[in-house]
C-alpha cells in the first residue's frame, strides 16, 4: 500500500508522498524554506520519496523563533528525521543546508544509520568554515551581501512588508552558519557528491574538493556554470545528478533496512560516475 502520510508535523514537508524505496531529505539554504524543493520533489516522486525540512521562523512557522545555533538545529532536525528512517535515506543540502545535512548525517551515523548518499551543494568543506559577522550588521548591509549571491530570488526584499518577514529568518540562519564551529570526529561512511558553481565566490575548487576528507565512502565533485545559486538555472541537471545516483543504489523496491531493525540501516558504496573534469 502506498504510504500517503501528509501530516508530517511542523518540521517536515512531504509534497508528493511516494512508496519509493529510498527517501531524500532536502535542507534549504539560509533564509530559504521547504518550498524551494517543491520542483525537485515533483520530478523525483516516481522514484524517490522526497521530504523537505522547514526551519522555524518562516512561512507558516514565522511566529516561531529562529534557531541561531547550527548544532542545536541539527539536534532538533535529527529528532524529526528518525521516524522517517524506516527506508534508506539520502540527504541533499544547499549552502547552509549542506552544512546542516552533514551535521545531521554525523549524528545519524553515531546512532548506527549510514546514509545512502549525501549531496552537498554550494558549500565549502565543514573543516574550512570561515566565521563572519553579517548577522550582526544592519539590515541594509545584510541584504546587500545576500544580493551578491542570489540576485534572482530576492526582489521581494524591495517590498517593506515582505522584507520585515524575510529578514528575521535570514539573520537567524546567518547567525547559525557564522557561529558554527566544526568539531573533529569520525568521518562519514556514506558516498558524498559535491555540487558547485564554477563562479561561486563562497566556494573555491580546493574548498569543494576538501569534502573528500569527510568521508571514507565514494566521492564525486560536479561543477556547473554559475555562481552560488547556479542550481536556480540548472535545476533540471542537478535533479538528474541526484536521480542517477539514487538509481545506482539498486535498493529493492520493497526491501528492508539491513542492520539494526526498523529505523537502522547501513548501505554499501554504490558505483559512482566519473568526476567531470574541472
Amino acid at each position: 500500500m502506498t504510504d500517503t502520510r501528509r501530516n508530517t508535523g511542523t518540521w517536515i514537508r512531504r509534497f508528493h508522498p511516494s512508496d519509493a524505496p529510498v527517501r531524500l531529505v532536502c535542507f534549504p539554504h539560509a533564509g530559504g524554506s521547504a518550498s524551494y524543493y517543491h520542483g525537485m520533489s515533483r520530478t523525483l516522486s516516481a522514484e524517490t520519496d522526497v521530504l523537505a525540512v522547514q526551519y522555524p521562523g518562516r512561512q507558516e512557522r514565522r511566529a516561531e523563533p529562529c534557531v541561531g545555533d547550527l548544532a542545536e538545529l541539527a539536534d532538533l532536525v535529527l529528532e524529526e528525521i528518525r521516524p522517517w528512517a524506516d527506508r534508506p535515506l539520502a540527504f541533499f543540502g544547499h549552502s547552509m543546508g549542506a552544512l546542516l545535512s552533514f551535521e545531521v548525517a554525523r549524528r545519524l551515523e553515531h546512532e548506527g544509520v549510514t546514509l545512502s548518499a549525501l549531496f552537498v551543494s554550494g558549500r565549502r568543506a565543514p573543516r574550512l568554515t570561515r566565521h563572519g559577522d553579517l548577522h550582526l550588521r544592519s539590515d541594509d548591509e545584510l541584504v546587500a551581501a545576500v544580493r551578491k549571491l542570489n540576485t534572482d530570488d530576492l526582489r521581494l526584499l524591495d517590498e517593506p512588508e515582505v522584507r520585515d518577514l524575510l529578514l528575521p529568518p535570514l539573520r537567524g540562519d546567518y547567525q547559525a552558519v557564522e557561529t558554527y564551529r566544526y568539531e573533529p570526529g569520525p568521518v562519514l561512511g556514506c558516498p558524498v557528491v559535491v555540487l558547485t558553481g564554477d563562479q561561486d565566490p563562497q566556494v573555491t575548487g580546493d574548498e569543494a574538493r576538501a569534502w573528500r576528507e569527510h568521508t571514507t565512502g565514494a566521492f564525486e565533485l560536479r561543477n556547473f556554470p554559475g555562481g552560488h545559486f547556479y542550481l536556480n538555472r540548472y535545476a533540471t541537471a542537478v535533479t538528474e545528478v541526484v536521480a542517477t545516483h539514487l538509481r545506482n543504489l539498486r535498493i529493492p523496491r520493497h526491501g528492508t533496512p539491513r542492520a539494526g531493525g526498523p529505523g537502522k540501516h547501513t548501505t554499501g558504496k554504490p558505483p559512482m560516475a566519473p568526476c567531470r573534469k574541472e
